[in-house]
């Protein structure tokens, strides 16, 4: 690309960030550092009546969370600044005007109650779309259909009104997608949209196009949920002469449920019991608190490379671990897909399981050591680092070195004893009491030696390993699953190992659903 590449990511502070909004960022973001280009973020504030307090903080910590710095935006300044909206208001009344003054806007007087009328008459005559446009427009109070001098009387005495774009009746506007290809739109289905409001705020169609083309924007990367808008954009490039300034549009595919079908919604997700936000939000005026994938145990390295495969694949296919570095030289909007793309969560959980294993063994070892010494509980370099060892096939997120590995250093309150049916019995009983007798007499308690041990007992009493397993991990741990049971004794100690089985015996043999 001859032209320098300059992107936007411009959320509205009205809410936590989806992370379908996150997608979007990412993508804009790669664009930009594939091509030595700019990555900006633009917080389209205007709509006061929506902003959220805490909003905009959310959306910059969660950018800084996951790594994808913006080279302009609130925080850092730029030369096309400000990069809020609400900061921007001076800029728009100019561009508004000469839509104004050339035809293509005009003033719409209408109250509220004349609005509702209007699209209760056009319910009424069964019109599918009931909507302000060029039909419906001359029959209602605006400055195409009132006296020029009553126009002006009622701008001079400040009477409200709104500002909408004229669209054409009848003419096909047509754009390229660079996903979609070309798209074609009849101008009879758009309304015209207000792009002033009485109180003198701009709405989003015309704020954002006159910031993309003063912020010299070339490519607007955004969801699909846009496609519709995108009309209207086009029309305001054309009406104010910057048509040769028009970005390429690049509208991304919807993130569905995970079943395949249907937007993603937070519904959905809280159904599901995953998280739908990057980061923890706490709504300011319940209180409520929602964790996001960040608490949730996600990496953001995981994170990332997932989100850039839902609806991206590189060329090549098959190498689904992908650095920032190897996405970013890999990115391209000609791979980018049509078809809207499914959340599989189990997949998000995978990546962060090999980026979690991928880490340096110091690392994964603090994971664990940090929850020790928050339970004040004591422990050796070695013996963590064991434990780690021994966890680290199976662990997903950091949070499971202390969910596995803590029956390491706490003997189990509870046991699950309804697993143990059918495999519980008097014969399992005994060698498991012999065994016991033979664990004491052990001079180098080592995994290899232990397994040893059973398995010329079971041999002796023409008995298989299944049939006692699950009987020796729910005395030592409490659960059914977990690591290597050999090395899990090793690691325990034959003291702590011994004690552990002879009390999760004595307990089988009270329980009521275990009665042999």
């Amino acid at each position: 690309m001859s032209q320098t590449v300059r992107v936007r990511f411009a959320p509205s502070p009205t809410g936590p960030l989806h992370i379908g909004g996150v997608r979007t960022a990412l993508y804009n973001y790669l664009l930009a550092k594939k091509h030595q280009g700019r990555f900006i973020l633009r917080l389209e504030d205007t709509d006061q009546a929506r902003f959220v307090p805490g909003a905009e903080q959310y959306i910059i910590d969660t950018l800084q969370w996951l790594g994808i710095a913006a080279d302009e935006g609130p925080s850092q300044g730029g030369p096309q600044g400000p990069y809020r909206q609400s900061a921007r208001k001076k800029i728009y009344p100019a561009y508004v005007a000469r839509l104004v003054e050339a035809g293509k806007a005009y003033y719409a007087f209408d109250t509220p109650q004349e609005l509702a009328a209007m699209r209760d008459r056009l319910q009424a005559a069964r019109v599918a779309s009931p909507q302000y446009n060029a039909i419906s427009r001359e029959w209602m109070k605006n400055s195409l259909t009132l006296p020029q001098q009553e126009v002006a009387a009622r701008l001079e005495a400040g009477v409200p009104h709104a500002i909408r774009i004229k669209v054409p009746h009848q003419k096909t506007i047509r754009f390229y997608d660079q996903v979609r290809g070309w798209v074609r739109v009849q101008s009879a289905t758009l309304d015209d949209k207000v792009l002033m409001k009485a109180d003198g705020t701009p709405t989003y169609h015309l704020a954002s196009v006159v910031d993309d083309y003063l912020m010299q924007t070339t490519h607007v990367i955004r969801g699909e949920e846009w496609l519709p808008s995108t009309p209207i954009h086009v029309l305001l490039y054309q009406y104010l002469g910057l048509e040769q300034a028009m970005p390429q549009f690049v509208h991304l595919p919807l993130l569905l449920k995970p079943e395949g079908y249907g937007k993603l919604s937070k519904r959905q997700a809280d159904h599901q019991g995953f998280p739908i936000f990057p980061i923890a939000w706490q709504d300011p005026d319940t209180g409520t608190y929602i964790p996001g994938f960040r608490e949730q145990g996600y990496l953001p390295e995981a994170l990332l490379n997932f989100l850039a495969l839902l609806g991206w694949s590189p060329a090549g296919g098959g190498k689904e671990l992908l650095s920032r570095e190897e996405l970013i030289q890999a990115f391209s909007i000609e791979r980018i897909h049509k078809a809207g793309v499914k959340l599989d969560i189990q997949k998000a959980a995978w990546f962060n399981q090999q980026y979690l294993r991928a880490k340096p063994e110091a690392e994964r070892v603090r994971y664990l050591t940090a929850a020790l010494d928050k339970h004040h509980i004591a422990y050796t370099p070695q013996q963590a680092r064991q434990i780690c060892q021994l966890i680290q096939e199976r662990a997903v997120f950091p949070q499971d070195f202390w969910e596995q590995g803590k029956y390491f250093f706490q003997a189990p309150e509870t046991y699950d004893v309804p697993i143990l049916k059918g495999k519980w019995n008097k014969q399992v009983h005994e060698v498991l009491q012999a065994w016991i007798a033979v664990l004491r007499a052990i001079d180098v308690f080592q995994a290899p030696e232990i397994k040893t041990t059973l398995a010329r007992l079971l041999e002796a009493r023409q008995m298989k390993h299944k049939q006692v397993m699950p009987v020796i991990r729910v005395a030592l741990t409490g659960i059914g699953v977990g690591p290597d049971l050999m090395q899990t004794m090793e690691v325990m100690g034959q003291q702590e190992a011994i004690k552990r089985l002879i009390q999760g015996l004595a307990q089988f043999e009270k329980a009521k659903d275990l009665a042999i």
